[in-house]
């Protein structure tokens, strides 16, 4: 985590902030003014300590607090939204003997950081998230460390519940990483790993985890489902350089519905490097929040694909940009070949292979 503070307002607390800045330099020190000396590692404040607290839950990834639980919860009570969007908080007893993940311990990070916390100071760590508890799968924490999304997060807490409770569960992945099981080790006893969608959807489980970049089209399976969506496709795009915005954007969503394949799977864009960057492609990249892969033609014209063009190769100097930039960046397979979209767009989609 980049941005993290620590509220400190006694003394011993000041003296127990100092010793986590040390082992995390970037971790910034804020505590009252009344006790101010010349110590410029701290910013010392005038306002009320309920005040930093509002300030600080708003501006920072995380917020460790070293007083009493009890005054954290009052504390940050008001500023909570979802655990989402709250930062993580952890609380630290006045002596640093416990640390305690207090707020957003899965999606925010709270429960490593009090593990990371609990290291240096030599103190207890104290984790009462069920997943952790009980050594099982965390159902909203699954390949977070590659990037993958949830699909469709209203299911997280019904699946949650199945796992704790040791219900039956299948799991079946077709795309992705596969060492996201990061204890890697054996699987929960209540976890069956499925070869086929089918296998999966025969197999009677309360609860079903999929990793795929294609759509799901069983909606009553899905109700009890969390779907991941893993960074496994590029989209290579040959395009003019007035191709707006809009039109590209119409036609990787025509090909990503017309082949079964979901958005959110997208990794990153591909295409030719031109003296200047297409505004269209650039435009869109930064809408989805997607980065685009260049090539010079000289890298394009080496690859082997399924559909040259001498149209194509006349005016870029490679039989191919949409396609053998795809499969350039990903170093895998196609999995939609050229589609045309008159006059000016063509879109190629490849997946990334692990």
């Amino acid at each position: 985590m980049e941005k993290v503070a620590i509220l400190a307002i006694t003394k011993n607390g000041i003296s127990i902030a100092l010793s986590l800045k040390k082992q995390f330099p970037s971790w910034k020190i804020f505590a009252p003014s009344k006790f101010s000396n010349t110590n410029s590692q701290i910013d010392w404040f005038e306002d009320s300590t309920t005040a930093k607290v509002g300030d600080l839950f708003k501006t920072h990834e995380a917020l460790i607090c070293i007083f009493s639980l009890g005054a954290v919860i009052r504390l940050v009570a008001p500023h909570m939204k979802d655990k989402k969007t709250d930062p993580a908080v952890v609380v630290i007893d006045d002596t640093g003997k416990f640390a305690i993940s207090t707020l957003s311990g899965h999606l925010g990070g709270a429960n490593q950081l009090t593990e990371d916390i609990a290291k240096v100071l030599d103190a207890t760590s104290v984790i009462t998230t069920a997943a952790d508890v009980n050594k099982t799968i965390a159902v909203d924490l699954v390949g977070k460390e590659f990037g993958w999304k949830i699909d469709d997060d209203s299911t997280v807490t019904r699946v949650s519940a199945f796992m704790v409770n040791e219900e039956k569960i299948g799991v079946y992945q077709d795309a992705g990483e596969k060492d996201w099981w990061t204890p890697k080790k054996e699987f929960p006893k209540n976890v069956t790993i499925y070869n086929s969608f089918e296998e999966l959807k025969n197999s009677n489980s309360k609860g079903y985890l999929i990793i795929s970049d294609k759509e799901i089209e069983d909606k009553e399976l899905l109700k009890n489902a969390v779907v991941y969506r893993p960074k496994t496709l590029v989209v290579g795009v040959g395009l003019h350089w007035d191709t707006s915005k809009d039109t590209i954007k119409e036609g990787v969503e025509f090909c990503m519905k017309k082949f079964n394949l979901s958005p959110k799977s997208i990794a990153r864009f591909s295409s030719i490097k031109k003296e200047s960057d297409v505004v269209g492609l650039q435009g869109l990249a930064k809408e989805w929040n997607i980065l685009v892969d260049y090539f010079e033609k000289e890298q394009l014209a080496q690859i082997a694909i399924p559909n040259p063009s001498e149209t194509v190769q006349a005016f870029e100097g490679t039989p191919s940009v949409s396609e053998a930039s795809a499969l350039r960046s990903s170093g895998g397979k196609l999995v939609v070949e050229k589609q045309k979209f008159p006059p000016n767009l063509t879109v190629a989609i490849a997946r990334i292979t692990k």
